[in-house]
C-alpha cells in the first residue's frame, strides 16, 4: 500500500470516527429532549390542575365550610364520646316516641362499629301503640338532630277490641353518627 494510500484510509477512519462520535452525540441530545419532553408533558396536566385548585380556592373553602355544616347537622362531634353520643341518642329515641303517644317495650345501645370517617352507634328499639301515633313518630325522626337513621324495621298487628283503633307492635334498628377524631 502506498503512503499516499495509506493517508487516505488513516483519514477515512478519522472522519468514519468523528462521524460515530457525532451521531451518538446527537443521539444523547435527542434521548434527552425526548424524556424532558415527556416529563413536562406528564407535569403539564398535574400543573393545570393545581393551578385550577389555587384559582378556585375560595369556592372549595365554601363548599367545604357547607359540608361540614351538613354533617354537623347529622353526625354527634369528635369531641363526643361514642358512650355519651349513644346515651344521648337512645334519651331522643325515648322522648320523640313517648311524646308520640307510643309506649317504648325496650331500648338499647349496642356497641359502636367503626366505619371510614364515622363511628356507628346502632339502637335497639321495641315499642307499641296505635297505627296512626306509630306513623306520626315515624314521620317525625326526620327532623331531629343529630339525625337519627333507620337501618331496618319490622311491625306487625297486634290485637285489639272491635272499635278500638289499629294498634301495632314495631322492632326498629336505628343508628347515630359520630365523628371519629
Amino acid at each position: 500500500m502506498t503512503p499516499e494510500r495509506a493517508g487516505r484510509w488513516a483519514a477515512a477512519f478519522w472522519l468514519l470516527l468523528i462521524a460515530a462520535l457525532l451521531a451518538f452525540g446527537v443521539q444523547a441530545v435527542l434521548d434527552r429532549h425526548r424524556s424532558a419532553q415527556q416529563r413536562l408533558e406528564t407535569a403539564e396536566p398535574r400543573y393545570a390542575r393545581l393551578a385550577g385548585l389555587a384559582a378556585d380556592g375560595g369556592r372549595l373553602k365554601d363548599a367545604a365550610a357547607a359540608a361540614g355544616r351538613i354533617v354537623e347537622r347529622h353526625a354527634y362531634p369528635s369531641t363526643r364520646d361514642a358512650t355519651q353520643a349513644g346515651n344521648d341518642a337512645q334519651q331522643r329515641v325515648r322522648e320523640v316516641f313517648s311524646k308520640g303517644g307510643l309506649d317504648v317495650v325496650s331500648i338499647q345501645v349496642l356497641p359502636a362499629r367503626v366505619q371510614q370517617q364515622f363511628d356507628r352507634i346502632p339502637i335497639s328499639l321495641r315499642a307499641d301503640g296505635e297505627l296512626a301515633a306509630m306513623q306520626a313518630t315515624l314521620a317525625a325522626l326526620p327532623s331531629l338532630s343529630p339525625s337519627l337513621f333507620v337501618e331496618g324495621f319490622s311491625f306487625s298487628g297486634a290485637s285489639t277490641g272491635d272499635n278500638a283503633p289499629a294498634r301495632v307492635v314495631g322492632e326498629l334498628q336505628l343508628f347515630v353518627l359520630r365523628v371519629r377524631p
